[in-house]
């Protein structure tokens, strides 16, 4: 039941009762009568603000007026009260989507956080133990220099160490190239892959020991090499067209390999046989990267999808392509989250997918040639990308943006791009090989003793030193 003030015959906002007439009246309205003429309304007889007595009733709910029960009336209100609740709605999903992104990035630095602690601490281990082996050797070392040498210079010394160094770990058969200055030295194998069809094609080193390294060639052949025992472990047959691209299995001994032959081969190096053939595409495979848990093959290809694959059985979980793009994929990365994943395309475009939606959530365009290659910071922050423009762009995942763009010598081929295990270097190979310091991206290093385009380069373990390979059918070892 409803109360209505006896001078506007409408339900009062703030109601209150006058104790001369007992009428209901809103409370602004009476006591601007009351100032006025000092009575009540309805009898005449003397009121004062003092004696008026609110009621206290609940939030009233006043009844439209005549001119909104039409039915245009009707409706335009339904309209409004529909354009309220939607922009409200909006407002919740760009709020949701600030919360989402902040935590993402509160993630991303837990996660690059925790790597960064773990590879600290093996690091303090190994030097440890180094030190610990270290400690007596090296004053037997010291002492026995002493007595049979006591008049040696540091120069002699340095030279006859080189020598000694030089003599005792290579063989007869291995072609050195040795630099006079001893934090770089050079070594070249050859012969790892066919003269008839030259050309090493991708590259790898196997996490576990980085003395392994892994490399595809022009001939078809998947080749296995030992650089300490320098000696090849393996060579795997199989593709039919060459290999462009490899990998090395994390903890297991496997490897992987990819050929414009449309097939993903899964190798054993102890068995020296193909364990599984993996054919997610119609066309060339252009790019191949394992997921973190060393249990999935994400692929690219010609065809214009990217496939997810399980390498155990051999199946493909999904494949995906984009209809809007319509144009070859040239390369694929995962990022080292393992929820995202980069793809290049033949038309200059860096594509970011979310691999449980299966959705293209970011684009990066800018480069105006060919998309070569791709590489993701270990922290997670940073994507690099070479394309046959002579230029490698970096881009900020958090901010979604290009900030900053290397251009490099005209006609320069980019071939292939890495970030070390630290996040401190990232080399590029192509025409030569360049090595840039993160953050700075300042150019500090520059090899160019490679006769033929580079197509693979990789960072040893904690980045003492740098694999390439190239057309000339060498792979070369550089002491950083």
């Amino acid at each position: 039941m409803s109360l209505f003030c006896a001078i506007s015959n409408e339900v009062p906002e703030h109601p209150c009762v006058s104790p001369v007439s007992n009428q209901v009246f809103e409370r602004r309205l009476i006591e601007k009568y009351i100032v006025e003429n000092g009575t009540d309304p309805m009898n005449g007889q003397p009121l004062s603000e003092e004696q008026l007595i609110d009621i206290k009733v609940s939030h009233p709910i006043r009844p439209k007026a005549p001119s909104a029960t039409s039915i245009p009336a009707i409706l335009k209100s339904l309209q409004d009260e529909w354009d309220a609740v939607m922009l409200h709605s909006f407002t919740l999903r760009q709020q949701l989507q600030t919360t989402r992104q902040e935590l993402s990035h509160a993630l991303y630095q837990h996660d690059a956080a925790c790597r960064v602690i773990a590879r600290l601490t093996k690091e303090v281990t190994a030097a440890r133990e180094a030190l610990a082996t270290l400690k007596p050797q090296a004053g037997l070392v010291v002492a026995q220099a002493i007595s049979a040498q006591p008049s040696v210079t540091v120069s002699d010394w340095l030279e006859g160490y080189s020598i000694a160094l030089f003599d005792a770990c290579f063989k007869p058969s291995l072609r050195l190239h040795f630099s006079p200055c001893l934090t770089r030295f050079r070594f070249l194998y050859q012969g790892l892959h066919s003269a008839s069809v030259p050309g090493i094609l991708s590259l790898d080193l196997c996490p576990a020991d980085t003395n392994k390294v892994l490399t595809g060639g022009a001939d078809k052949n998947v080749v296995v090499f030992d650089k300490k025992e320098e000696q090849i472990v393996a060579t795997l047959k199989g593709h039919t067209k060459k290999v462009t691209s490899v990998i090395f299995h994390p903890s297991q001994s496997v490897v992987f390999s990819a050929s414009p032959d449309s097939t993903i081969r899964v190798w054993s190096v102890t068995g020296g046989n193909c364990v599984q053939v993996i054919r997610a595409h119609e066309a060339g495979v252009t790019g191949l990267s394992l997921h973190a848990t060393g249990d999935y093959l994400l692929s690219s290809s010609e065809d214009q999808y990217w496939a997810f694959s399980d390498i155990q059985t051999g199946r493909v979980l999904t494949k995906v392509t984009d209809e809007a793009a319509g144009c070859a994929l040239t390369c694929a990365q995962f990022h080292p989250d393992g929820l995202i994943f980069g793809t290049g395309t033949a038309d200059s475009q860096i594509k970011i997918w979310d691999l449980k939606e299966r959705t293209n959530v970011a684009n990066f365009p800018g480069h105006t040639g060919p998309v070569t290659s791709i590489a993701f910071s270990e922290n997670g922050y940073y994507l690099a990308t070479g394309a046959q423009d002579s230029s490698v762009k970096l881009w900020d995942l958090r901010k979604l943006k290009n900030f900053k763009t290397i251009t490099l010598d005209n006609n320069y081929e980019v071939k292939s791009l890495v970030f070390d295990q630290s996040g401190t270097y990232l080399a590029v190979g192509g025409t030569d090989i360049r090595v840039y310091i993160c953050k700075q991206w300042s150019e500090v290093l520059n090899f160019t003793e490679h006769t033929g385009v580079v197509t693979g380069v990789a960072f040893g373990e904690h980045a003492q030193f740098l694999t390439s390979t190239g057309m000339d059918r060498s792979l070369k070892f550089y002491s950083l």
